[in-house]
């Protein structure tokens, strides 16, 4: 045999990077992994924990091209930005252009109140105030 296990469970399960549904109607993601909680599928808290540090970096990375300034920003406005597009992706974050347009420019006490005037605030409570004080400066 020159095939390893995992080729063979690439070559016979294939991989789609989305959620969908199996053959009989079951909840996969990736290589054949069951995640649908009727038949027990499930992942790991540390599965779950790796797929947030590489959400992470991936929206650090889209943030430092689609926002070149974000990386002078400090840690916690940098957060701010992270979480948001966490919530609402990287396209949906760039739908913000006055607010961005405000913390690029220094004015975050500004930047703070567009955040909780929108739709998404609305959306999201509680979530919304705490980013807007961080963006404003406050401390938690």
């Amino acid at each position: 045999m020159n095939e390893t296990i995992e080729e063979m469970l690439v070559r016979h399960e294939g991989f789609i990077p989305y959620a969908y549904q199996d053959s009989l109607g079951y909840w996969t993601i990736g290589i054949g992994r069951l995640i649908d909680k009727r038949k027990g599928g499930r992942i790991t808290r540390a599965e779950a924990n790796m797929l947030l540090r590489n959400d992470i970096i991936r929206f650090e990375d889209s943030l430092a091209v689609a926002l070149p300034w974000y990386k002078d920003l400090t840690y916690e406005r940098q957060v701010v930005l992270i979480n948001m597009c966490f919530n609402l992706g990287i396209n949906g974050l760039l739908g913000f252009k006055n607010t961005l347009k405000l913390i690029q420019d220094g004015k975050y006490k500004e930047a703070s109140r567009a955040m909780l005037q929108s739709k998404w605030a609305a959306q999201v409570g509680d979530r919304a105030i705490e980013l807007s004080r961080m963006m404003e400066g406050e401390k938690k």
